[in-house]
């Protein structure tokens, strides 16, 4: 580029990516390809978002998203903050430990479990169709990380509970739905309960080379489920003895930069709610 074409060009478009760069930027290093609602000062938020059938990556088996569990808890040696290995159908230290815990019957027990149980967290496509917050965001595909109440809302619609109801297949590029993304700030956490669905309608007006195309950019979701993205059972039950301080491990204070490290797993952000109840635990318990 010439004086001449700098010239012609806008500076203040350069600058103004530059600025929009800097607040996408999270400490960490996070994922750009991940979409992250905003909240205005009250932490109150508003998007609307279509969710992404499988996208084209992942092939014929492939599903519009993925479920990953995951632990976090402090105990006397430091932070445990890991992927939870059930998401891959393999045996966890620390669910293995937790069933222990809660076959004991004592409750004090139980209460230990509560706080080192599975939190669950789930992956999807979206392409954002509305981000009052960051127009720039609008007409591009994103990954979506959230949790069981914004999830229990697509079940919803997939499976119905009243006779009234069609059942709808969210995802669908002709005949889904978008979805209206409502955050409003409860009791200091994030809550989604007014978010809904809207009309079943096509997404680009049923235009299929623009749904190619969205459906194209789609992520893959399978590569989340890797097993070369999860450590393996000996490394997780040696990290969990020695934040528990058991098997002669002796525990250790953790630092401020283990737990930024740490926190680079998936750890559920966008929702408050839990992934499941504590009825796992005595199932476990009575295999």
């Amino acid at each position: 580029m010439n004086l001449s074409s700098l010239k012609k060009k806008s500076s203040f478009d350069k600058l103004t990516k530059a600025i929009e760069g800097l607040g996408n930027q999270k400490s960490g290093g996070s994922d750009n390809r991940f979409w992250v609602p905003d909240v205005d000062k009250a932490g109150n938020g508003y998007a609307v978002v279509r969710f992404l059938d499988s996208p084209q990556v992942d092939g014929e088996d492939g599903m519009p998203w993925v479920q990953l569990f995951n632990h976090g808890f402090q105990g006397p040696g430091g932070w445990y903050i890991d992927n939870c290995l059930t998401s891959i159908n393999q045996k966890c230290p620390v669910c293995e430990h937790n069933t222990s815990l809660w076959n004991s019957g004592i409750e004090s027990n139980k209460d230990v479990v509560r706080k080192q149980k599975r939190k669950l967290t789930y992956i999807a496509n979206v392409l954002v169709l509305k981000d009052p917050a960051k127009p720039s965001n609008e007409g591009k595909v994103f990954l979506f990380k959230f949790g069981k109440k914004i999830f229990d809302k697509i079940k919803e619609k997939i499976e119905p509970q009243f006779e009234d109801e069609k059942a709808i297949n969210p995802f669908n590029f002709w005949e889904g739905a978008n979805f209206k993304l409502k955050i409003r700030n409860v009791e200091g956490y994030r809550n989604y309960d007014k978010s809904e669905f809207d009309s079943v309608s096509a997404l680009f007006d049923g235009d299929d080379a623009e749904i190619e195309t969205a459906w194209k950019e789609a992520h893959s979701l399978k590569a989340f489920l890797s097993p070369s993205d999860f450590k393996p059972y000996d490394e997780l039950k040696a990290k969990l003895n020695r934040v528990l301080g058991v098997g002669g491990v002796k525990p250790r204070t953790a630092s401020v930069e283990d737990v930024e490290i740490d926190e680079e797993v998936n750890v559920p952000t966008t929702d408050s709610g839990d992934d499941d109840t504590l009825s796992y635990f005595s199932k476990l318990a009575s295999e």
